[in-house]
């Protein structure tokens, strides 16, 4: 990664913490990023500033210099940047796509022929380089830039190969996966909330165990069953819990939560791969 200048096309919050981890965790020098937007300069400024990037206006850009681009517009404008890239890179120049609903085959279609293509879905934790990200490489992509995509999505977390019809629900499970978890910590600072403790501890008492939980399973070897078995003792304070959880349906409200996600996911990779249909 010492020798590649990646300009990022978008310049929001996914980009900035994509563009944190890549400088944060020292595997890039500023001087090799690149960040673009149409026209917003007070926010170049800002990035520029605070990371000591280039940053630039998109038609200011040189795109034969860069190596990697990350597009990180809003899915919206998805055709318009396919438009311009094709004119302007060649197949040999990598592309990253952070943009939701966006399938490897659609940008392919778009752009020149055997270009070389990843989609990557971080999630929002990627603000603190704690990203549970998936990579799907295109069909013309080589292994060499496969593991590439990996290492610059490790900057921001820990990084998943996976396949592409798969993405949708790693999008129930990890990309939307966080506000769950946000969710049942409002549920306990409410209840802790009112049963007298400061909301501030309770927010803090909850989340510490929220995080212990999850680091015993990524550093034990137990499955999350047998940890869980580990601490239900029988007719004990946990046995109660997790029979009010059950009586309540929470063990089936994560499930319809990680499919309805992925539906909608679905859904909305639907719109443009039927705009393709369209086209052929």
């Amino acid at each position: 990664m010492n020798n590649q200048r990646i300009a990022f096309l978008g310049a929001g919050n996914m980009a900035e913490a994509i563009i944190s981890g890549f400088v944060h965790s020292g595997k890039m020098e500023p001087q090799q990023i690149i960040v673009t937007n149409r026209s917003n300069e007070n926010r170049l400024n800002e990035l520029k500033n605070k990371y000591n990037i280039k940053a630039i206006t998109k038609d200011q850009l040189d795109y034969s210099t860069i190596d990697i681009f990350i597009l990180a517009m809003k899915p919206k404008d998805i055709d318009g940047v396919l438009e311009d890239l094709r004119g302007k890179i060649t197949a040999d120049q990598l592309l990253i796509s952070v943009l939701a609903g966006i399938s490897t085959s659609y940008m392919e279609a778009n752009l020149n022929d055997q270009q070389r293509v990843i989609r990557v879905m971080p999630n929002t934790s990627s603000m603190i380089q704690e990203s549970a990200t998936a990579v799907s490489p295109g069909k013309h992509v080589a292994m060499e830039q496969v593991i590439l995509a990996k290492e610059l999505m490790e900057c921001i977390g820990k990084a998943y190969l996976i396949d592409e019809e798969m993405m949708d629900m790693y999008t129930g499970i990890a990309g939307s996966g966080p506000a769950y978890f946000y969710n049942l910590m409002e549920h306990i600072e409410e209840v802790g909330h009112e049963a007298g403790f400061d909301r501030e501890l309770v927010r803090k008492i909850g989340a510490q165990t929220l995080y212990g939980a999850a680091k015993m399973i990524l550093e034990q070897e137990q499955t999350p069953t047998e940890l869980r078995k580990n601490i239900t003792s029988p007719n004990g304070t946990t046995a109660a819990g997790l029979d009010a959880l059950n009586k309540h349906g929470g063990g089936m409200a994560i499930i319809e939560a990680v499919k309805s996600a992925a539906a909608r996911s679905k859904e909305l990779s639907k719109e443009p791969e039927e705009k393709l249909a369209l086209q052929k």
